[in-house]
């Protein structure tokens, strides 16, 4: 098939350019490159992209209708998947437009290409985030999500209604996937397991916050990745409805509109997850505990119920190994 992934530059963007490209797609990537973190990095897997048959990069911002629809005309695609974002819960704090910017109009942009080119399937990148504190747990995809606690976790809860929308009044096939600390080789700077990291080689303390009460819900990359391209086929539609006992569908009754979490449902404490990173380095962490800050959310834990009745799986690959594949890469990579 042919696919417009927007994002590739990035983490997870990355990560699925290559797979579909290893299972033989056409891949037309998009990515603006942004300096939120170490642009060098983004070139990098840019560069290892290139090398790929099957792959054209597009360099261009999610608010540029220009540039978004030259990578359209180019693509012809099947399929969008859109993953490009500004990411990051403490950013949001300090620079909210950023997020405005990218995440509802480069968002509401995107949503106009789906639009004008009708793909058979559009998969959007959504977050735990918008679960914001919920005090039920685990989070299933049914639970309100109107309390979010950063304009991050705001704009892409918008992001998703403004999808549903579209879907309904355009008929556009949608899937919305809400991540789960996703992490991995090739992880963003800004994240924990790669500050960590960065700092025990280095001999620095690492910052724990929350007194490394709060949880996470970890799911390595890889298995994210095959949650994706899993779903890629997983169209929404009333042919699909899961009607599988104890699993509620979050099929829209109005349009071709799902929500799906991608996490596995096995959260870790940070203190514990710490602990496996110092296994990994082979290094103990000088640790600075640190109260909680603004935006964080105590834990995130997924209902993984109705992504394994839609493709059979969940992400189980144990937190060991892969941060072990992290630290391996993390060596390889600096030279450390």
């Amino acid at each position: 098939m042919r696919f417009l992934v927007t994002g590739t530059a990035g983490f997870i963007g990355f990560h699925l350019a290559r797979r579909l490209l290893d299972d033989g797609h056409v891949v037309v990537g998009f990515d603006g490159m942004t300096p939120y973190y170490d642009v060098a990095l983004k070139h990098e897997r840019h560069a290892m992209l290139a090398t790929r048959e099957g792959f054209t990069a597009v360099e261009g911002m999610l608010e540029d209708m220009d540039a978004l629809r030259r990578a359209a005309d180019l693509a012809k695609a099947d399929v969008i998947v859109h993953l490009a974002a500004q990411a990051g819960v403490r950013y949001s704090i300090e620079n909210p437009r950023a997020y405005v910017d990218s995440n509802l109009i480069g968002s509401f942009n995107l949503l106009e290409i789906a639009r004008e080119t009708a793909p058979r399937h559009l998969l959007l990148a959504s977050t735990s985030s918008v679960y914001g504190s919920n005090l039920v747990i685990p989070f299933a995809e049914t639970d309100r999500a109107d309390e979010p606690m950063t304009i991050y976790a705001a704009s892409k809860k918008a992001m998703e209604a403004m999808a549903h929308a579209y879907a309904h009044l355009h008929a556009i096939p949608t899937t919305a996937f809400r991540f789960f600390t996703v992490y991995g080789p090739w992880g963003r700077p800004d994240m924990a397991l790669f500050k960590f990291v960065d700092a025990i080689l280095a001999g620095r303390p690492i910052d724990v916050y929350g007194e490394g009460r709060m949880q996470r819900d970890f799911t390595y990359v890889d298995d994210l990745i095959e949650a994706v391209v899993r779903l890629i086929d997983v169209v929404p539609g009333p042919d699909n409805r899961v009607t599988a006992t104890g699993v509620v569908d979050t099929l829209s009754h109005v349009a071709p509109f799902r929500v799906v979490n991608l996490g596995g449902g096995q959260p870790i404490g940070l203190v514990d997850f710490v602990d496996t990173v110092e296994a990994a380095v082979g290094r103990t962490a000088v640790r600075n505990m640190l109260p909680m800050q603004p935006g964080d959310v105590p834990r995130t834990f997924a209902a993984a119920d109705l992504l394994k009745a839609l493709t059979g799986y969940v992400p189980s690959t144990p937190l060991a190994d892969g941060v072990a594949a992290f630290v391996s890469w993390y060596r390889d990579w600096r030279g450390v």
